[in-house]
C-alpha cells in the first residue's frame, strides 16, 4: 500500500499548488503545459535504462500514451469550461465520481471480485466524493445546455483512468513504468505546446516566468501522482476496484484537511458527514476481502 499512500500524497501536493495558483495569478493553462515537460523530466530521472527517443515509438504501449497524453489535455479544458459555467464543486464531482468507470472495468472485465462489503464501500465512497466536494449549502446547479461539460469530465476522466488499468496490465514491463509514464506527459507537453503556438499566431500568448515556475513546482508531483498509481495497480494482491476507490477517497480526505490547516478553508456539515462515509468507505474497501474469507 505505500505506492497507494504516495500516489495520495502526491495528488494532494497537486491540489495545494492549484491553491497558490490562484493566490499568485498563475496561468493555469501554461503552468499545466510547462509541468508537463517537467515531469517528463522527472521520469527520465527515475527510469534506471538508457534514454533512447527513437526506441519509444517502436513501444507496443506507445499509442495508448499518445491517447492518454491528448485525453490529459483534453479532459483539462473541459474542466475548465466547466468550472467556468457551473463552478469547482461540479468538476470536483464529476472528476472523483469518474472512479465509477475503472471498479466497473475492473470487475467485469478482470473478475475481480464484490461483495456487499465491498459494493457498499464503494457506494459510500461515491457519497463521501460528493458530500465533501459541495462547498455551498445550496449544492450544486447546472443549467441543461451545460450538462454535457461535467459529463464530458467524467467520462474522460473515468476513461483515463481505465486506459491507465488496461495499458499497464496488456503491455507494460515492470522495467518500463517510468518510461511509460513519463511518455504520457511528454506527448501531452508537445500537444500542449501546439495549443501555445496558436494562441501566439493569433495574438493572445502572454507568457511569462511565474507560469514556467508554476509548472517546475507542479511537474514532480504530477509524475508521481500517476508513476506511483502504476506500481500500486502492479502491487500483488490487490484489485483495481479496491486501488481506485482507495485512491480517489483518500486524495479527497488529504486534500480537505489540507485545505483546512494551510488556507483556513470552513467546512459545512455536510462536508464533515462526506469524511465520516470517505473513513468508512476506506475501512470497508481495504477489509472486504478479508470479510469475504
Amino acid at each position: 500500500m505505500i505506492f497507494l499512500l504516495l500516489s495520495v500524497l502526491s495528488s494532494s501536493v497537486i491540489f495545494v499548488i492549484f491553491k497558490l495558483y490562484d493566490r499568485f495569478k498563475v496561468n493555469t493553462l501554461q503552468a499545466i503545459i510547462f509541468n508537463y515537460f517537467f515531469a517528463f523530466g522527472a521520469g527520465m530521472l527515475v527510469d534506471d535504462q538508457p534514454f533512447n527517443l527513437e526506441r519509444i515509438p517502436t513501444e507496443s504501449w506507445f499509442l495508448g500514451t499518445f491517447i492518454l497524453g491528448f485525453m490529459f489535455i483534453a479532459v483539462f479544458y473541459l474542466a475548465a469550461i466547466t468550472t467556468q459555467r457551473s463552478g469547482l464543486s461540479v468538476v470536483s464531482v464529476a472528476t472523483k465520481m469518474s472512479v465509477a468507470i475503472p471498479v466497473l472495468f475492473g470487475i467485469f472485465l478482470y473478475n475481480e471480485s464484490t461483495g456487499f462489503i465491498k459494493i457498499i464501500g464503494i457506494i459510500f465512497a461515491l457519497f463521501a466524493v460528493y458530500l465533501t466536494s459541495i462547498k455551498k449549502k445550496e449544492g450544486i446547479t447546472i443549467r441543461k445546455r451545460n450538462l454535457i461539460f461535467p459529463l464530458l469530465v467524467f467520462f474522460g476522466s473515468g476513461i483515463i483512468d481505465t486506459t491507465l488499468k488496461y495499458l499497464e496490465t496488456t503491455y507494460v514491463a515492470e522495467q518500463d513504468v517510468a518510461r511509460f509514464t513519463s511518455t504520457i506527459f511528454g506527448i501531452a507537453g508537445c500537444i500542449g505546446i501546439t495549443i501555445l503556438l496558436i494562441q501566439k499566431i493569433k495574438g493572445s500568448l502572454d507568457l511569462n516566468f511565474k507560469n514556467l515556475l508554476g509548472g517546475i513546482a507542479l511537474g514532480i508531483p504530477n509524475f508521481g501522482s500517476i508513476y506511483f498509481l502504476v506500481l500500486a495497480l502492479r502491487t500483488g494482491g490487490v484489485e483495481s476496484s479496491t486501488i481506485f476507490p482507495l485512491n480517489n477517497v483518500a486524495i479527497v480526505m488529504v486534500s480537505t484537511f489540507l485545505g483546512i490547516l494551510l488556507f483556513k478553508e470552513r467546512m459545512l456539515p455536510k462536508n464533515w458527514i462526506g469524511i465520516g462515509f470517505a473513513v468508512i468507505s476506506i475501512i470497508l474497501i481495504a477489509t472486504a476481502e478479508q470479510w469475504m474469507k
